[in-house]
């Protein structure tokens, strides 16, 4: 169904007259605009600028007074009174002189006199030294040790049916005497192979003693015995 209008209703018929009235009225204002002239006033003067000069004041510099301490009153003054007495007054503080000197029945406590040089050799005697100036040494030296060792060692059968083999690590102390004692195992491998190393140490022979500002010295020494299977 189409719509019906009638045509005094219709706006469309009147849209370019209305659009160019616009048009013409923009015009004439953007016009108007441009040609209207503003008058501007000149200013004659801005004024003067007036300059004060400010006047630096001086701070009076001010010294603090030092203030003496006041003197120490003198020391009082000691008056020595001398009492002269003559010689025919008899004087009562008298001082008594008692007579010290030992006959046969004085009887006299004598404290008795502890000696420590005992028990510094006592010390000297369990005192073990790690390092010294001369070492303990083995006769024949290390090599003669070593050799010592290898023939003295008889391995265990126990060790052997179960394949055990290794170093057992083995301290003692050689004595002034040059004897080794206090055999102790410090690195264990098997029991068997332990008690074989402690019975080889034990039946080291005599060495010679180390020695400490020229005086024989307990000194600790260890050795390292090897257990091999061939």
């Amino acid at each position: 169904m189409e719509t019906k209008k009638y045509p005094y209703c219709d706006l469309n018929r009147y849209r370019n007259l209305f659009v160019e009235l616009g048009l013409v009225l923009a015009l004439g204002i953007c016009f108007f605009a441009f040609e209207v002239k503003t008058n501007v006033k000149k200013v004659e003067g801005i004024g003067t600028v007036v300059v004060q000069d400010v006047e630096n004041e001086i701070i009076p510099i001010t010294r603090q007074e030092q203030v003496k301490p006041p003197e120490p009153p003198p020391p009082p003054r000691v008056v020595e009174v001398l009492n002269i007495v003559e010689d025919d007054v008899e004087i009562e503080d008298e001082l008594e002189i008692e007579d010290t000197e030992a006959d046969e029945e004085t009887e006299i406590d004598v404290a008795p006199v502890v000696a420590t040089y005992e028990t510094e050799e006592k010390e000297e005697e369990t005192q073990i030294f790690y390092i010294v100036e001369e070492m303990p040494e083995f006769p024949g030296g290390e090599l003669a040790l070593r050799t010592f060792i290898a023939k003295a060692i008889k391995y265990p059968v126990v060790a052997q049916e179960n394949g055990i083999q290794g170093k057992v690590y083995v301290s003692f102390v050689v004595g002034k005497d040059g004897r080794v004692s206090n055999a102790r195992v410090i690195r264990s491998i098997d029991p068997a192979l332990d008690e074989e190393a402690l019975r080889v140490v034990n039946s080291l022979p005599i060495w010679k003693p180390g020695r400490q500002q020229g005086k024989p010295v307990r000194v600790a020494f260890s050795v390292p015995i090897s257990f091999v299977l061939q």
